[in-house]
């Protein structure tokens, strides 16, 4: 089995930076591309921004150009790191990594639990 586990969220004021963590442990062959979702009440959720195993990333435009997603392959862990928070970016945020837990595998969806990011004054 593999257990993603985001951490990084809070409370910080507009303007504030906040940077998320996703780290991935198990039985894991390879991650072949991670993304970073955002969800609020009574709306879908929505991809953020995400990052493939080649380095390739991709963003939102509501995001674009203030937040920054990356990865440490020797710790399994993305990182998204949100800088000139806006009250419109609250939201819980979760990661989904695409994985193969044998050379063989095809691609599975995991999905981490969430964490709050709230921009509030």
């Amino acid at each position: 089995q593999v257990q993603l586990v985001e951490s990084g969220g809070g409370l910080v004021q507009p303007g504030g930076s906040l940077r998320l963590s996703c780290a991935a442990s198990g039985s894991i062959f390879s991650i072949d591309a991670v993304g970073w979702y955002r969800q609020v009440p009574g709306k879908q959720r929505e991809l953020v921004a995400s990052i493939v195993s080649g380095g390739s990333t991709n963003y939102a435009d509501s995001v674009k150009g203030r937040f920054t997603i990356s990865g440490d392959n020797a710790k399994n862990t993305v990182y998204l790191q949100m800088n000139s928070l806006k009250p419109e970016d609250t939201a819980v945020y979760y990661c989904n990594a695409l994985v193969r837990r044998h050379a063989t595998d095809y691609r599975r969806s995991y999905w981490g639990q969430g964490t709050q990011v709230t921009v509030s004054s």
